[in-house]
């Protein structure tokens, strides 16, 4: 007989090391974006003498609320998505001879959701390319 809590313990070790590697991977990348706007910000200092950090601070909050927006954008599109074909999934289950309808209705509410996360994609890109404030701060 097999012993399930020694499974189950496998399985939590397991996720919780993928878990780790996650984090880790997600802070060294935060630390390379962070660092590549200092890093340019230092290049343009060693040419003109000095650090301009409006600018530094600028680019730096729009890469951070390009990727919070992109983030929190797609979260809650995946969580509807989910519960949507969770719900015409239990729908089928319970009538199957109305799945075409469910299926079709399933369908176009999911083009609904999606287009969120199409607007946030949107924003992200004017945020990082056409940022309107680019002209005030940058100057």
């Amino acid at each position: 007989m097999v012993n399930l809590a020694k499974i189950n313990n496998k399985n939590i070790n397991i996720r919780s090391k993928l878990m780790g590697r996650k984090l880790f991977v997600f802070c060294a990348f935060m630390i390379l974006v962070l660092s590549s706007a200092v890093m340019a910000s230092e290049t343009v200092a060693v040419a003109t003498g000095y650090t301009d950090w409006t600018k530094v601070i600028f680019i730096a909050v729009s890469i951070l609320g390009a990727g919070l927006c992109m983030g929190l954008g797609t979260v809650g599109t995946g969580l509807g998505m989910g519960n949507a074909i969770a719900g015409a999934s239990e729908a089928v289950g319970r009538n199957p001879q109305s799945q075409g309808k469910i299926m079709m209705t399933m369908m176009i509410g999911l083009a609904m959701v999606e287009s969120v996360a199409i607007y946030a994609l949107v924003i992200t890109l004017i945020i990082l390319y056409a940022n309107p404030f680019k002209a005030v701060v940058l100057g």
